[in-house]
């Protein structure tokens, strides 16, 4: 019979193997790194472009033109694009963070001779057509206002503008920011932008020599490179202890974010870093959810997240509580900073957060695509494979008496900027 009020033996994570991107130089310079892994005839390929030019008079410019990469070239419209991709059951997509703009497409191995002309034709023909430009304008500043409803969104762009300010990371969009948006500024920044010199791409699964073969002959030819770009570099001053109220009189609840600009992944304190912060609120089992969660029931969920950007990085704390109890969650949080910064953790605790982290990683790992994505974090952190090394190193190692030190230093409750969005 299984002793089921007894809980089963664990043990630590032992191998974690990474499939390592193999580097390949396509005729015209592009880099592409190629993780070939999988049984599956399936390929994702990742074209990735720097955001560039940052100009606080065109704020929305690489928001909108990778937005609007699949609305039209000067031989295909919108549907076109969608019909030729969805013929042959592949999926492209586009997306957008601070740092890069990006272009995915997921595709069976033999149908990318055929897909890989719309790619093409769209990161270097497309022509934002005026009225695909209208509707854009329009539909982005009516989410606007629907996301200006919620005390979480407004707590989030608030915090980042206490952090970075008026950079692409703090900017606060506006809804006439959509209204300045013309034709004219997105086609300038779409040959900016999306050049061969400021590419890389990635490659994984069942990718081998004609896969890269193929992408050689689209992407590494008749693909000329453009005008000098300047990659976006900020600096950002110390401002702490920074305290915004935006007051909802009708919110029924209350959204918190409390945290400061801290190191980003090129640093070496990032890995231990990480390992405070599970502790204190980056699982579910984290001393946050336990304190305001569970015991005191102040919210659904609280979570606290250590953040890697390219010029920076961040922590912060955020949650959404009871608007009559959102001063003693402040309290309650300070208080669990506190501990960090004065008791050690218990081995109990601390070899729990640990196992934690070890197979969260571990997991992580399932397929080719995954593998890619641990690649993608070194390569554009300036990193080699050797940071997951030194990573799984600290995670096993680290010590109770390392994560106070760490804590007194980085995890000030004072120096945190603190926005509060709900009813006083």
């Amino acid at each position: 019979m299984i002793e089921r009020t007894v809980a089963p033996v664990f043990k630590q994570v032992e191998n974690i193997n990474i499939i390592k991107a193999r580097q390949v130089t396509l005729d015209n310079g592009i880099q592409l790194f190629v993780v070939n892994a999988g049984d599956q005839e399936l390929v994702r390929v990742e074209l990735i472009f720097h955001n560039v030019n940052w100009n606080i008079r065109k704020p929305l410019q690489a928001f909108a033109v990778n937005s609007m990469l699949t609305e039209g070239t000067s031989t295909l419209n919108a549907y076109q694009i969608a019909e030729r991709v969805d013929y042959y059951g592949a999926f492209l997509q586009s997306d957008y963070n601070s740092d890069a703009s990006m272009v995915t497409l997921y595709t069976l191995s033999k149908h990318l001779d055929n897909v890989l002309p719309v790619v093409k034709d769209i990161i270097t023909d497309s022509i934002f057509p005026d009225e695909e430009l209208e509707t854009f304008k329009r539909n982005q500043k009516q989410k606007l206002l629907v996301s200006l409803e919620k005390n979480d969104y407004v707590g989030r762009r608030v915090f980042n503008k206490t952090l970075f300010g008026d950079t692409l990371y703090g900017y606060s969009t506006e809804a006439d920011d959509y209204d300045k948006l013309g034709r004219d500024e997105l086609v300038e920044y779409f040959h900016l932008a999306y050049r061969p010199e400021n590419c890389t791409i990635i490659v994984s699964g069942k990718a081998d020599g004609e896969i890269v073969n193929t992408l050689n002959r689209s992407f590494g030819r008749n693909w000329d490179k453009g005008l000098n770009t300047s990659l976006n570099t900020f600096s950002f001053p110390a401002k702490g202890g920074v305290l915004q109220y935006i007051e909802k009189p009708d919110a029924l609840q209350s959204a918190i974010r409390a945290g400061k600009i801290s190191v980003n992944r090129s640093h070496p304190d990032f890995p231990a870093l990480q390992v405070l912060n599970t502790v204190l609120g980056g699982y579910f089992g984290s001393r946050l959810m336990a304190n305001i969660r569970e015991d005191k029931g102040y919210t659904y969920g609280i979570g606290s997240a250590l953040v890697s950007l390219q010029n920076s990085g961040y922590f912060v704390i955020a949650s959404e509580v009871g608007a009559e109890v959102c001063s003693s969650t402040m309290t309650e949080i300070e208080k669990e900073i506190n501990l960090l910064r004065t008791e050690l953790i218990p081995e109990e605790e601390l070899n729990l957060v640990k196992n934690y982290m070890l197979g969260s990683f571990l997991g992580s790992l399932e397929n080719a695509f995954s593998h890619a994505d641990k690649f993608k974090n070194i390569w554009f952190s300036g990193l080699d494979y050797d940071y997951y090394d030194r990573y799984i190193k600290e995670v096993r190692e680290i010590t109770s008496e390392k994560l106070l030190g760490l804590a007194k230093f980085y995890l000030d409750f004072s120096s945190f900027n603190k926005v509060i969005v709900g009813k006083k």
